[in-house]
């Protein structure tokens, strides 16, 4: 028997024997089938060599920024039919398949790398899988060669119209699971102290910049899922980095500009159904809400559970959209233009409620969605897809 699959097994035999005394852990560690387990520690062996690939890997012809500047294209921007050379013209929820998504695709990979790494620490509590994070954050964030610019000023670019657009740091949500792994491999003391100094000065230099450009003082302003999200990551970094201060700018947009502005009285997302896609981006805001919470929650403020004077929560939230999750076939409003087949998946708003409202039915039905979708349009929208580094903290053995 490998030596991996002898540590997974020690580890379900310990959870059998010591359950009288961990029934909490046991109970949250169900939520996870051992067959689910067993794929994540065996993904994560298959990761132990993977060589990182970072932004300088790939480089458009098309990008005002350089080498090391992240750089996308708007998602809904095609050519004019009356004017092939002219300025690209929108076309809302239908993603043009010629633009350049590879900046896109290499940070996904590095989340799930490092997110399915760290979940395999966490499982087995072989160090061996922490340490083997160290190359991939090293080259994305410390190496002078190959390092990603802590900024954003060419994402979202339009072909005759813009070389960058705030609307365009959504693109980094991806950074926030990787922000979770490192947080938890530094507090088990799993990544060298000098190594984590510079990754903190990375996420540093990133919070400066998306509080203090035009473009990110644009994102946090805009008015829908692109503000939730501009809270969700700049919450998540600031949490890593222990910026007090802007998680109490964070906590104050969630409660005062997020949940009044953007929830509906029934818990619904008015602008999010004006879209041509409100189903999935129905699902992609509630799941960016719930994202808040868990990362903005601590022990002085539960987000879960705090309410606006108009009786707006994320609980509502969840109780709007839940059967629609369940049961697809009684949504009220439009089908999505594109994509409307590939929704429902496993999304994390099901397990942050779930486990918030002690809600058994949000769980079970969370079980039986897809975790691992493959489809672009779906990863691009679900930027938590690794659960048990939100469940745990601490290896579990």
């Amino acid at each position: 028997m490998k030596p991996m699959r002898i540590v997974y097994w020690l580890y379900l035999m310990v959870m059998v024997i010591f359950s009288s005394g961990c029934l909490e852990k046991k109970a949250e560690v169900s939520y996870i089938s051992p067959e689910e387990q067993k794929f994540i520690i065996e993904t994560a062996t298959g990761f132990l060599d993977s060589l990182p690939v970072t932004v300088t890997d790939f480089v458009c012809e098309r990008s005002a920024g350089g080498r090391h500047d992240f750089y996308s294209e708007g998602d809904y921007w095609w050519p004019d039919p009356e004017n092939p050379d002219g300025p690209y013209i929108r076309k809302d929820g239908q993603t043009n398949p010629e633009n350049f998504v590879a900046h896109r695709l290499v940070m996904i990979r590095l989340s799930q790398i490092v997110g399915m790494q760290t979940s395999a620490y966490l499982l087995t509590g072989n160090i061996g899988f922490a340490e083997a994070t160290q190359r991939q954050l090293e080259a994305w964030f410390v190496n002078p060669q190959t390092r990603m610019n802590p900024s954003l000023l060419y994402v979202q670019a339009i072909n005759g119209r813009v070389t960058g657009r705030g609307i365009g740091i959504i693109d980094a949500i991806h950074l926030i699971e990787v922000a979770r792994s490192i947080e938890i491999l530094a507090q088990n003391k799993a990544i060298p102290d000098q190594l984590m100094m510079e990754i903190k000065d990375w996420f540093s230099e990133f919070v400066t910049w998306l509080t203090t450009h035009p473009y990110g003082i644009d994102e946090m302003n805009t008015k829908n899922n692109h503000a939730t999200c501009w809270v969700m990551q700049v919450g998540a970094f600031a949490r890593l980095i222990g910026n007090h201060e802007v998680l109490t700018l964070c906590r104050e947009r969630f409660k005062n500009v997020l949940l009044p502005g953007q929830m509906g009285n029934d818990g619904s997302f008015p602008l999010e159904l004006e879209r041509t896609k409100p189903y999935g981006y129905s699902l992609f805001n509630l799941d960016a809400f719930m994202t808040c919470a868990e990362i903005l929650s601590d022990q002085h403020e539960n987000l879960y559970e705090f309410t606006t004077p108009e009786g707006l929560n994320m609980k509502l939230g969840a109780a709007f959209l839940f059967p629609f999750v369940k049961d697809k076939t009684k949504w009220p409003n439009e089908k999505d233009v594109m994509y409307w087949n590939e929704w429902p998946v496993r999304h994390p708003f099901l397990l942050f409620a779930g486990r918030a409202y002690s809600n058994q039915e949000y769980i079970s039905t969370w079980q039986t969605l897809d975790g691992y979708p493959i489809t672009r349009e779906v990863l691009r929208n679900l930027p938590i897809r690794n659960p048990i580094i939100w469940l745990y903290d601490k290896p579990l053995n």
